[in-house]
């Protein structure tokens, strides 16, 4: 199969033909993008909510969606956000994926000693950012432990639940594009999980610097894909192996990054940003629950749980349109990486790091 990849993955696949809009979802609980970039006169609306039918008084709180973001591509049987400017998002946002996404929130606040953050951000924060907060889960928890916050999670899909706390709000943008955020105007800002998903992730780290209260500080976790082993147990011809290196094959050809953790660059990028007390954090996350330790064998479960989940978002997107693959390529793929999972034999782990850094 590895010989298959490397043969498959010479040039990337034309977009598939199965790929469509799916029906228009409604939503009411998502609003416009605010921030100094939009003003009331002379600048169209960023959503048109001359068609909404959710009536005069959902209108008055919440502004409609144009209905291209919620057409939704289905590919192979699973839907992903709408093409809308520079986003394009390897996974899925179906529910499937969101259960994976959940179980993920789960294993890193485990991972990181029940804290929602690594950041020493001081009491009391005022505005707070969750760019690309996909369920929303980790927005939700810190607006419920920081009542006085005012929290906006930021996404391509409109996927959160509709009942969140009443500091807390959602908004559909693209962290690619132009921030709309005012300067100087959040106490924190959190950014996780986004590998795969940025093609110039200097441009991000400039935007969240602008955005940042001075005193303020932004922390970004991402982990590396690939998979290691302390004994040897994850070795060439394994799927296990094979994993970080078509996933970083893979994204090499769709030009946005995996290696952010390997390439150890972030922190040293971070300094480049403008942030001061940089630091940088790397934790062992056990991906099967083969650890003898009571903590990392529960970080083991969790891990094994997100993954299982939803194996097949993980791999399908990036391995049928940028390595070529067939979808039963992936499928048989994928089967290997689940009997190896279930192996007790095998001690695999990946590497997460969080970097954070203060604004001066």
């Amino acid at each position: 199969m590895a010989a298959e990849a490397s043969q498959s993955a010479a040039e990337p696949a034309a977009t598939p033909a199965s790929i469509s809009a799916a029906p228009v979802i409604p939503t009411t609980h998502w609003t416009q993008p605010q921030g100094d970039q939009r003003d009331d006169e002379g600048e169209e609306d960023y959503f048109d909510d001359g068609d909404s039918a959710l009536g005069d008084d959902a209108a008055s709180t919440t502004a409609s969606l144009s209905a291209s973001i919620l057409e939704y591509r289905t590919l192979h049987g699973r839907t992903y956000h709408s093409l809308q400017g520079t986003a394009d998002h390897w996974t899925p946002n179906d529910d499937a994926h969101l259960e994976s996404m959940d179980c993920v929130h789960h294993l890193l606040t485990l991972l990181f000693d029940n804290k929602l953050c690594l950041a020493p951000v001081p009491e009391g924060p005022k505005k707070v950012l969750d760019i690309g907060c996909g369920t929303g889960i980790w927005a939700i928890d810190f607006a419920d432990a920081h009542p006085e916050a005012e929290v906006i999670g930021t996404d391509l899909s409109p996927m959160q639940p509709e009942w969140v706390p009443p500091n807390l709000k959602f908004e559909i943008d693209d962290c690619t594009q132009p921030w709309t955020y005012a300067e100087n105007s959040q106490d924190f800002i959190h950014i996780r999980y986004l590998f795969g998903a940025i093609e110039k992730w200097d441009e991000l780290y400039q935007q969240a610097y602008r955005a940042c209260k001075p005193g303020g500080w932004v922390e970004i976790v991402d982990p590396s894909v690939n998979l290691r082993s302390d004994d040897g147990s994850v070795r060439e011809g394994t799927a296990m192996y094979d994993w970080g290196r078509l996933f970083n094959e893979a994204a090499t050809i769709n030009k946005r990054s995996m290696s952010m953790v390997d390439d150890g660059k972030r922190l040293e990028d971070f300094k480049k940003a403008g942030f001061v007390n940089a630091q940088s954090r790397r934790f062992k996350l056990p991906a099967t629950p083969w650890a003898k330790d009571h903590k990392m064998q529960q970080l083991g479960a969790f891990s094994q749980l997100a993954m299982e989940q939803d194996l097949d978002g993980y791999a399908m997107f990036l391995f049928t349109n940028a390595l070529g693959w067939s979808p039963q390529q992936v499928t048989v793929y994928l089967a290997r990486m689940r009997k190896e999972m279930r192996d007790m034999r095998m001690q695999p782990y990946f590497i997460v790091e969080s970097v954070y850094g203060q604004k001066p």
